[in-house]
């Protein structure tokens, strides 16, 4: 069990064997620096160019994130009791001994008939912090405890590929250790699962934060998920791009998920993976309007942990996926490879390449740019007015994030992600080397670090979605 839990995804769709690209990736780096060291200004010209290119195609994004377009105004009509299927909830747990109790609580308050819910906390064979809380917490009749059997890995999606088998319902959902979903959360994916199209097999709902005035970095990671939930995914639900599935608040039909072959258990971000080979596939992602709550991490240091593991995981998969270039065009058609090239890899190149383009700022205190002799004036004003058009409509996006949120007290933050962004480039040094030296190495982040500042009662009520 433990051995098919770890191959359950095809060969040629998982990353468990990725030693000679990550090989020749590794050459392609050491070129680069060697460049870099031979021919500085050439290469710092060269790394301006790629990153205002990756800033073009984000800004048009966001562009197109704005233009206002037609949302359902009714909801679909709610299933009665006798007519909703069994939902299976996988809740991966590890080393949680203050998560327990709570997570019951909030799990408890879900509004969702209990002979229809299947609930199964996974914990790890070898974890016993987490197993002797459980034996401490009194657990009613609809939830089980899954216990996980050493492997040569131990990630989140192989974990999650054991309890499969073990599952009930015909719909699997996923929560994680910290979560506070909406307590009509699964009604409203049993409603929308019953009248969408059968090609619609995976719901990504929404994450906010109950911790967000924690400090400033909980702040603008808020900000930052604010325009990811609310701005972001919603154009790349309207391009018509693969949809890179969260780790949380995922619903999914489970005989789709099965024929894909469950989660690649080698994968660090297993839900942006399944979203592309579910596309692959030729099934749909949907966004549905609800909302949970979860812990935002509260400090630089963890913050850089937790977002390092989610780039190596983007790295990660795009290798997995490009290995065979070919194949995922015929299978995405070229407007969807091009859309996974500029989720994935413009995403990670564009974090690398940002600090090519903080010295342009210079030119407003009129400094001396590094590659002035380079490139005409003319070309430098109109680099200059491109990065603040940009910067503008940037910020334009986060305001509208924010204010679909319905957090208006985050808004004179927002200046303050000119503090945020760096940590991503930092983090990406972390993801890179663990890339090469350790790809399959689970950074856990800690929950319970910080206590709420958003009462449990009030996230029954979904932000405002206008």
């Amino acid at each position: 069990m433990a051995k098919s839990a770890e191959q359950r995804s095809p060969p040629d769709r998982s990353c468990r064997d990725l030693s000679p690209r990550v090989a020749r990736i590794v050459i392609v780096l050491s070129l680069a620096a060697l460049a870099a060291v031979a021919a500085p200004k050439a290469v710092f010209l060269v790394g301006n160019l790629l990153a205002m290119l990756c800033l073009m195609i984000h800004t048009a994004m966001h562009v197109v994130a704005l233009i206002p377009s037609r949302v359902p105004t009714s909801d679909p009509p709610p299933l009665p009791d006798a007519e909703l299927p069994v939902i299976s909830i996988l809740v991966p747990l590890f080393q949680e001994q203050d998560i327990a109790t709570i997570l019951m609580g909030r799990l408890a308050a879900l509004d969702y008939p209990r002979d229809r819910l299947d609930l199964c906390l996974i914990v790890e064979h070898t974890d016993r912090i987490t197993a002797a809380t459980l034996a401490q917490t009194s657990l009613p009749g609809w939830v089980r405890v899954l216990s996980v059997a050493p492997g040569t890995v131990q990630t989140k999606p192989r974990a999650m590929n054991m309890a499969l088998d073990f599952c009930r319902g015909s719909i699997v959902g996923i929560y994680d250790a910290e979560d506070a979903p909406d307590p009509r959360q699964l009604r409203k994916v049993a409603d929308y699962f019953a009248q969408a199209d059968p090609q619609v097999v995976a719901l990504q709902g929404r994450l906010n934060f109950y911790n967000t005035r924690a400090t400033w970095l909980t702040r603008c990671f808020s900000i930052d998920y604010a325009a990811w939930f609310w701005v972001t995914l919603p154009v790349v639900q309207k391009l018509g791009w693969p949809v890179l599935l969260g780790g949380t608040t995922v619903f999914l039909r489970r005989e789709a998920l099965e024929a894909v072959g469950g989660w690649d258990a080698h994968n660090v971000t297993e839900d942006a993976d399944l979203g592309i080979r579910l596309a692959r596939a030729g099934y749909r992602t949907d966004l549905i309007d609800t909302v949970t709550f979860e812990e935002a991490t509260a400090n630089p240091k963890a913050w850089i942990r937790q977002r390092s593991r989610w780039q190596k995981g983007y790295a990660v998969t795009w290798v997995a996926h490009m290995r065979h270039p070919i194949s995922l065009l015929c299978d995405l058609g070229p407007w969807r490879f091009f859309g996974v090239q500029v989720l994935l890899l413009a995403s990670l190149v564009s974090t690398a390449l940002a600090p090519f383009l903080w010295p342009i700022w210079l030119l407003l205190v009129n400094v001396h740019h590094p590659v002035a002799g380079l490139v005409h004036p003319w070309a430098f004003l109109a680099i200059s007015l491109f990065l603040g058009s940009t910067l503008i409509i940037h910020l334009i996006v986060l305001v509208v994030g924010v204010v679909r949120q319905d957090r208006p007290a985050l808004l004179p933050w927002i200046p303050v992600m000119q503090l945020y962004y760096p940590l991503a480039t930092i983090s990406l040094v972390k993801a890179v080397v663990e890339f090469v030296i350790c790809p399959f190495f689970w950074d856990k982040t800690s929950h319970g670090v910080t206590k709420p500042d958003l009462e449990v009662s009030k996230t029954r009520r979904a932000p405002n979605q206008t």
